[in-house]
């Protein structure tokens, strides 16, 4: 089988799996999930069949036209190189242990097979894009993941919260894909091809017209994805849906389409200097911005959203100095351990009883009750702050190292500003990232909040997940940054000293100030009594987190709550903790620049439509009615009258000819 059929069948196997499970989900459910598991774990293997062949040499290519359009050509293309190859497989690997995951965590979901059918449509169309060679096919795995998205965010329907959170995704993701499209469409119309390699071609021969408006208006939607400022507000709500949901947008699909989007078409953002500024300063706010917003997050899964945000701007902060190398190296460090801490998260929930709405501060004792959660997040939680030797380490290191080059000059792949922006920017965002990470960890398993009752030993397909993807997380960097320069562009992906000294300085200060700052608190909280506690027994954690959603518990079921005090993040943000904990009111600032006018507009329209427009149409049949009403009253049917009338007329028009007569 050649290696084209192979890439053909990864995004086909899990496509049909969806349909199957669709279709069967009602009247066959005993095969639900080995449809959700199987065609996903093929595609996997498929995916590392294809990787081997690839071997992270020349790119395969291939193309058939898929419908004549007259001008520009719609083909279905492939086009694998070593970026494809290897996003692809953690896809894949991730794609296929959040299945796994899912079969236990929404055991007795009713609604799971229209959700693992979803699951798997969500990753044929990331597959899609990842291993598309035509912008036209790529487009249509980048929306189709924007409608999974919306229906799996919006698993739990009939919660408020849920429906607002899938809404608010879709339209934002929108807002920036109309913008998106427009610029596809200029790309092509300037390189005469919507094939990936022919536009590179043309950006290569300066064929490129318009290069900053294209390269804006592309931003535009990957900001939306990927969940950039500011269009990022709707990734922390979307923790509305299923945990295990969560992961896989934050590690694998929707976010991380935009940043390869941006590295598969890196040179037609370095065509303009100015885009590639743009994409450094949009790097940098939201990397500490989305930092200092999740160290005063209480829900865990809001934590790590905003920690998704701020990762990402790590890969775009990479991309905008022009090293695409280092930008999709963190996007695999960080697909692995972004899984880890989102499905122990949902390990957590199973056994506290909390659920997508809960508060850190409420949780406690749980590193006896959870022993695979509490370390595997702990492993993970290190590779997030990039402590050595784990994961996130050396891929946060090679992005720190790329911007170093750029502002010092070593290279001009980018703009020296641009450097200088990512670098102070992601030095910044290694401190606060440090302490967000440390007093997660702190609350989760050490914390002094109500104690939750436990609902027992979760299932094994839960725990055994988090195990196989911690092991990237733990391994993973060592050995990438030696080995992925040869299925990149070539470049090193090495940590430098001084990026290495000062983000790893900077990161034990972080973690050291906010441990510091949680024992003052603890001490201070020590004289505050805890509540206490009544039983609820709950057994499967999607059931307990849907639950809670609807009923607006704030955490463990029926309970008397009392909070955990000691809280470190409000100490250390200060003035700046209730800004940052509604993420700077970018929510308000919205709705009074565009939602409200837009409502005000809306009402202007359908006041003029129904007290205007509709008064003349009502007037248009009103006389028609009044003269028909007049006319229908001389109809009377009395013959006597008849005649008494056309005397009348007669008498009228004598007397009317007379007078003209007269008158002449």
């Amino acid at each position: 089988m050649t290696t084209t059929t192979l890439a053909v069948l990864v995004p086909l196997l899990p496509f049909l799996g969806a349909a199957a499970g669709l279709l069967l989900g009602r009247t066959a459910p005993g095969f639900v999930r080995p449809l959700a598991v199987l065609p996903t774990l093929a595609a996997l293997l498929l995916a590392v069949l294809v990787a081997v062949r690839q071997g992270g040499g020349d790119a395969i290519d291939s193309a058939t036209e898929l419908t004549p359009t007259g001008s520009v050509p719609i083909e279905l293309a492939l086009h694998i190189d070593g970026f494809a190859a290897l996003v692809a497989l953690l896809v894949g690997a991730v794609a296929t242990c959040v299945q796994i995951y899912s079969t236990g965590y929404l055991r007795d979901d009713p609604r799971y097979p229209s959700y693992a059918a979803l699951v798997s449509l969500f990753t044929s169309a990331m597959f899609l894009v990842v291993y598309s060679g035509d912008l036209i096919v790529l487009l249509v795995g980048w929306e189709v993941m924007g409608i999974c998205s919306y229906f799996l965010v919006g698993h739990y329907w009939e919660t408020p919260e849920a429906r607002a959170a899938s809404l608010k995704a879709f339209l934002v993701t929108k807002l920036g894909d109309v913008p998106f499209l427009i610029g596809l469409f200029a790309l092509a119309t300037d390189a005469g091809s919507f094939r990936i390699t022919r536009v590179l071609g043309t950006v290569a021969s300066g064929g490129l017209d318009h290069p900053t408006l294209i390269a804006l208006l592309l931003l535009a939607g990957v900001a939306g994805k990927s969940a950039q400022f500011p269009l990022h507000t709707w990734l922390p709500d979307a923790m509305a849906g299923p945990t295990p949901v969560s992961a896989l947008i934050h590690a694998a699909t929707m976010v991380a389409a935009g940043v390869y989007f941006v590295a598969r078409l890196l040179p037609v953002f370095q065509a303009s200097t100015a885009a590639m500024v743009v994409l450094a300063f949009m790097a940098a706010v939201t990397m500490a911005g989305s930092a200092l917003a999740a160290l005063a997050q209480d829900d865990i899964k809001r934590v790590l959203a905003y920690s998704t945000i701020g990762q990402l701007g790590y890969m775009t902060g990479a991309l905008a100095v022009g090293d695409r190398g280092a930008a999709v190296f963190h996007l695999l460090s960080h697909g692995a351990f972004k899984a880890v801490l989102f499905l122990a998260a949902g390990v957590i929930i199973h056994a506290a009883g909390t659920n997508s709405l809960a508060a850190m501060s409420r949780m406690s004792r749980l590193r006896d009750r959870v022993p695979d959660a509490y370390w595997t997040m702990t492993v993970a939680l290190l590779a997030l702050a990039a402590i050595p030797p784990f994961s996130g380490f050396f891929s946060k290191e090679s992005v720190l190292g790329a911007a170093e080059h750029v502002a010092t000059g070593h290279t001009e792949h980018a703009p020296g500003g641009a450097g200088w922006i990512v670098l102070l920017a992601g030095l910044l965002t290694a401190l606060l990232t440090a302490a967000y990470a440390t007093r997660l960890w702190l609350l989760a398993f050490r914390g002094r909040g109500t104690e939750a009752p436990d609902h027992g030993r979760q299932p094994l397909t839960m725990t055994v997940v988090l195990w196989v993807l911690a092991v990237p997380s733990l391994a993973f960097g060592g050995l990438a940054f030696r080995l992925l320069p040869d299925w990149f562009d070539g470049g090193s992906l090495a940590p430098t000293l001084t990026t290495s000294v000062l983000g790893t300085g900077l990161a034990l200060v972080g973690g050291l100030v906010t441990y510091g700052a949680w024992q003052r608190t603890t001490a201070l909280a020590a004289r505050t009594p805890m509540g206490a506690v009544a039983a609820h027994p709950e057994a499967d954690a999607g059931l307990v987190e849907a639950e809670a959603i609807a009923s607006h518990r704030p955490a463990y079921g029926d309970v008397a709550y009392a909070p955990d005090p000691a809280d470190p993040g409000r100490l250390l943000l200060g003035p700046l903790h209730r800004p940052a904990a509604t993420g700077f009111h970018l929510d308000a600032v919205y709705a009074a620049l565009f939602v409200r006018p837009v409502q005000a507009g809306a009402s202007l329209v359908r006041f003029l439509d129904r007290e205007v427009v509709d008064t003349y149409v009502r007037g248009a049949a009103e006389l028609p009615r009044l003269l028909g009403a007049a006319v229908r009253r001389a109809q009377t049917g009395n013959v006597q009258t008849y005649v008494s009338a056309l005397l009348a007329g007669t008498v009228v028009l004598a007397v009317a000819v007379l007078l003209v007569a007269t008158g002449a």
